[in-house]
């Protein structure tokens, strides 16, 4: 683990790191969100009675959007060029909610941790926007890195899952 934090120059102010010269690798990262709520909530949208809607296929589509707009939203992060984009949404009926997990890939020259972190918090905030009426209190929880690879530091596991 790095002892610096990369976003804050020698005189202590926050700057864009430079990546001029850092080698074109493969990167990937995996993030995760989950959302808890009432069975009853669940129900209704995996039976599809949601009154606006797939709830699902519209989060799947905020997180892409997400994802590729993270620039935008995270001040110091580079506009990056991703080749791949995944967001799967599945229902745990036995824990009362769902799990989102978010891929983001690329060949470039900085990682992609802040895109698939954007790109699950947003499918999470989604679910969360279109099921408010019928239920206020959801509870967007354990948004993390899963994984990732490639780069100077090279792979990272987390080594705790949210059972």
């Amino acid at each position: 683990m790095s002892e610096n934090f990369t976003h804050i120059n020698a005189d202590g102010n926050a700057h864009m790191v430079d990546v001029t010269e850092k080698n074109i690798t493969e990167r990937t990262a995996i993030a995760r969100a989950y959302i808890e709520m009432s069975s009853t909530t669940l129900a209704m949208i995996v039976q599809g009675k949601h009154h606006k809607g797939d709830v699902f296929a519209t989060a799947r589509i905020a997180g892409i959007m997400a994802a590729k707009k993270t620039s935008e939203l995270i001040p110091l992060c580079h506009p990056l060029m991703l080749t791949k984009i995944e967001v799967d949404i599945v229902a745990q009926p036995e824990q009362n909610r769902v799990e989102i997990t978010a891929l983001c890939k690329l060949s470039g020259k900085t990682g992609v941790e802040m895109e698939a972190l954007t790109a699950a918090s947003t499918a999470a905030l989604t679910i969360y926007d279109m099921c408010k009426a019928v239920q206020k209190d959801m509870i967007i929880t354990n948004i993390h890195l899963c994984e990732k690879h490639g780069g100077k530091s090279g792979s990272y596991l987390h080594d705790v899952e949210t059972k």
